[in-house]
């Protein structure tokens, strides 16, 4: 027999790959063929859990099979976070991601199960939390700059607390920390609820929090609107500056959910599923639900949400080693 040349293997792979090729491309059209799971890693009913039954809900009529939510809660998320880095790369087990589990829990825990970028394929941001320093209003400072003075100033430090160690509030208040050398000391608490207690009862002077948590308060004079760490003021709270315009530049944190796939997830399902999130975020009534939420939502390509996990993901490496932060 003949030896095959490398002229004719060649050859064969390219036939191969052109009869392959509408069977792909047919596979491809046809999904979903069945209904997709989405792994949300904490327990239902918090605001990342909310927001992604409304986008699984919208989907799922888009898509025209069932989008079903999944709650697998444990270990600050990294435990459904897992699930989905070693499910299938078929599109049919998705993540809801968070940017707690996904850019900080790395840098917070010994070792997670997981690999932020090389686990996973981006598909699309849902939006982000704005997040806000309030403080009592028995409290003495009305703005971030006379706060920071303040707190130079005592031995102890101001307190502030948040919903718990390794969060994105505390990321947050210790970034404010190293950027500023405002003289605050965290207080973890189990929940952002536990700590808007306190700080209404003016048990402690400051808390950092996601917005939608304080605004009802901060509207009734309850709680005093400091700051908030977005670009822009916030149109729920639009008489709250930003840090930005409180003198400290370029400080923007903002909290942020959005859905990843495994890695190796075939290019064409990646895309369509980012196709249909983006009209599912440009719908009025969906926007004005986040909204709700203190979500806003942000419509966009896979690869620049791929860009800000590994962005985020960079910065706060260096804020946890500074401060020293574990996982309790």
């Amino acid at each position: 027999m003949r030896p095959t040349t490398a002229y004719q293997r060649s050859r064969r792979h390219l036939l191969a790959a052109l009869l392959l090729a509408p069977a792909l491309a047919l596979a491809q059209a046809a999904y979903p063929a069945k209904p997709i799971r989405l792994i949300v890693p904490f327990t239902p009913g918090g605001v990342t859990d909310t927001s992604g039954r409304l986008v699984a809900e919208q989907l799922s009529r888009r898509l025209g099979q069932q989008v079903i939510v999944d709650n697998r809660p444990g270990a600050s998320g990294n435990i459904g976070t897992q699930m989905v880095a070693a499910a299938e790369p078929d599109g049919y087990t998705l993540l809801l991601g968070f940017d707690g589990t996904m850019v900080i829990n790395p840098h917070v825990f010994e070792k997670v199960p997981f690999n932020t970028v090389r686990d996973f394929a981006p598909v699309g941001k849902i939006g982000d939390a704005v997040l806000i320093l309030v403080a009592n209003p028995a409290f003495p400072a009305r703005n971030v700059k006379d706060m920071i003075a303040l707190s130079k100033t005592q031995a102890g430090g101001l307190s502030f607390g948040t919903s718990g160690t390794g969060g994105t509030p505390h990321i947050a208040g210790e970034l404010l920390k190293q950027r500023t050398g405002a003289n605050l000391v965290h207080v973890p608490y189990k929940g952002g609820g536990q700590a808007l207690t306190d700080v209404l009862g003016n048990n402690i002077p400051l808390v950092y929090t996601a917005i939608a948590s304080a605004v009802q308060y901060v509207k009734s004079g309850k709680l005093v609107g400091l700051a908030v760490s977005s670009a822009q003021r916030s149109a729920s709270l639009p008489d709250v500056p930003t840090f930005i315009e409180s003198g400290i530049p370029d400080f923007e944190i903002n909290s942020w959910v959005g859905i990843l796939a495994p890695a190796k997830t075939p290019r064409a399902v990646v895309q369509r599923l980012n196709t249909e999130l983006n009209a599912v975020l440009a719908d009025p009534e969906v926007r004005e639900r986040l909204n709700q939420l203190g979500i806003g939502a942000t419509p966009g390509s896979p690869e620049k949400f791929g860009e800000e996990i590994k962005r985020d993901l960079a910065r706060y490496g260096p804020v946890v080693k500074a401060a020293g932060i574990k996982a309790e």
